[in-house]
């Protein structure tokens, strides 16, 4: 793990004394705080996503934490997943796993996009091979009115969980996760998972008023989640849209973006950076960054460069590896890398990712040369 100075002159980063790319707030941030003592804020991972050029590539892969991994099958062995997002020393353990391993420049905190609803007291378990599963789908108007509303108390396990990493990762950064209002909601109309998202698709034409309730509750509990996160020591967060890709481009800007970009402004106060992603989002890429996203993460079926031109050019962007090529010939998939490290020099800035998560069979090896070939790589800032 790496170390990071605290900012010279400064007993705690201030508005005044914070590096360029990075919002103000930092007094609303706790003392100790990883970004206010300045152990996190040059991290490679911090540089790349306010703008600033790293001496090197950064690189986290989502999923990095899971089932790839034999010291994560070992740690979660006879127990529910839901349970060990809430068993707080579990839950730190697993998040640094892939960073003792791989050496990435970011852990991503282990949880999953329904947490929220567990803590609000909503019935939900995942259930192993299928996913999440609710007790009782949300479809109507009433069911909406019925769902309770996340407690602060209940939140206690998360902190607790972000604290214990933060201790131990040092410099390097903690990346805050939560669910995107529409893939959450969508799942709570489906009651579990689906392919085409047909159900929760119709509700926003067939009772929209339903509809935007259910996604508001939702925005809110995902805007909680991640407050949490953040004040504990997460240094940035990522917001995932895993199905927003299923909507037309009228969809999701008449009944979707607006409740991204209420969850994401849950931490528009405070100085972290806030990543977007979606998978299947190709066409929706401005509007998801105008939801209130400094950096757009981007899956695999588009170029790096042609996302850096849909965003006009002015977007940090993160990804986007294909995951298939992970089990490639090691030439094939440093090629494919080298591509994807020329693409994303084009933007403002560049985090290396998968286009999505970390396939369950992939080699744990794999990853861990796949970041030593990234870190090879060096950076030179653009000219002025």
């Amino acid at each position: 793990m790496t170390s990071s100075p605290s900012v010279a002159g400064h007993d705690a980063v201030t508005d005044a004394s914070a590096p360029p790319g990075f919002r103000g707030g930092w007094e609303r941030l706790p003392q100790h705080h990883p970004l206010r003592t300045g152990r996190t804020l040059d991290a490679p991972l911090l540089q790349a996503l306010t703008a600033r050029t790293p001496a090197r590539p950064p690189v986290w892969f989502m999923r990095q934490a899971g089932r790839s991994l034999p010291e994560y099958r070992q740690a979660r062995q006879g127990t529910a997943m839901l349970d060990a997002c809430l068993t707080p020393e579990l839950a730190a353990e697993i998040t640094l796993q892939p960073v003792r391993r791989h050496k990435v420049d970011a852990g991503i905190f282990f949880s999953d996009i329904v947490v929220p609803l567990r803590l609000a007291g909503v019935g939900v378990e995942i259930v192993p091979g299928k996913g999440p599963v609710l007790d009782r789908p949300v479809r109507t108007a009433a069911d909406v009115a019925a769902l309770p509303e996340i407690d602060d108390d209940a939140l206690e396990p998360i902190r607790e969980a972000v604290a214990l990493t933060v201790a131990e990762l040092g410099g390097t950064p903690l990346i805050g996760f939560a669910g995107a209002p529409f893939t959450v909601a969508a799942y709570m109309v489906e009651g579990g998972p689906s392919r085409d998202h047909l159900l929760p698709r119709t509700m926003m034409h067939a009772d929209p008023e339903a509809w935007e309730a259910l996604a508001d509750w939702a925005a809110r509990a995902s805007g909680a989640f991640l407050r949490a996160q953040v004040l504990a020591g997460a240094s940035a967060i990522q917001l995932f849209d895993s199905w927003a890709g299923s909507l037309s481009v009228r969809d999701y800007l008449d009944h979707a973006v607006g409740h991204s970009a209420t969850a994401l402004a849950s931490v528009a106060d405070l100085p972290v950076p806030r990543i977007h992603f979606g998978t299947g989002t190709g066409e929706l890429l401005g509007a998801m960054r105008d939801a209130g996203a400094d950096a757009i993460g981007v899956d695999h079926r588009i170029p790096l460069a042609e996302a850096n031109r849909r965003l006009g050019g002015r977007t940090v962007l993160q990804g986007n590896i294909d995951p298939a090529l992970l089990p490639a010939p090691t030439e094939v998939l440093r090629r494919h890398v080298d591509d994807v490290l020329r693409g994303g020099a084009l933007a403002p800035g560049h985090v290396v990712n998968l286009g999505h998560g970390v396939p369950p069979e992939t080699a744990p090896a794999v990853l861990t040369d796949l970041v030593s070939y990234i870190h090879e790589h060096r950076l030179v800032p653009a000219r002025g």
